[in-house]
């Protein structure tokens, strides 16, 4: 008896470290706030996350910034990723970030889009982690995400 018990708690142990071998797929809400309808880049990007092992999620088009909170809290995620074009990134991330305060979420963003280089630090200084301009690689996104996720900023 002693054997058999033996043996069922060595294969529980090994079971459970294969498990925690596994690593757990990063969740990442991808959001357009305002009125921009431009989202190619933002579906670029998406594939390559997702091309990654990265789950993405979505959100759409012309989304409010208490929507995209909404979204963040609701599908749990590791990091919130938004892209603008339309200029409106002075008003909405400000409004993104006091939100994500206000319901105590602690998650990585970041950016993307078309933001001038002198609005970087104002960004940065509500807690945008990294702001990517057009061109970057998808795989400095990647190593960025995979870097930081778990980080606060």
């Amino acid at each position: 008896m002693f054997f058999v018990q033996y043996m069922v708690n060595i294969g529980r142990n090994q079971y459970f470290e294969m498990n925690k071998m596994e690593e757990k797929k990063i969740r990442i809400l991808m959001a357009k706030p305002g009125l921009d309808g431009h989202d190619r880049g933002i579906k670029i990007v998406s594939r390559a996350l997702r091309d990654a092992g990265m789950e993405v999620i979505y959100t759409g088009l012309h989304q409010t910034p208490q929507q995209i909170v909404e979204a963040a809290v609701k599908e749990d995620v590791d990091a919130l990723g938004l892209s603008i074009l339309s200029g409106a990134h002075t008003t909405l991330f400000p409004m993104i970030m006091e939100l994500l305060k206000e319901k105590r979420v602690d998650i990585i963003v970041f950016a993307g889009g078309i933001i001038p280089d002198e609005d970087v630090p104002d960004l940065k200084n509500i807690k945008i982690a990294e702001i990517f301009g057009p061109g970057t690689n998808t795989e400095d996104i990647v190593k960025f995400i995979k870097e930081n996720v778990g980080k606060t900023c």
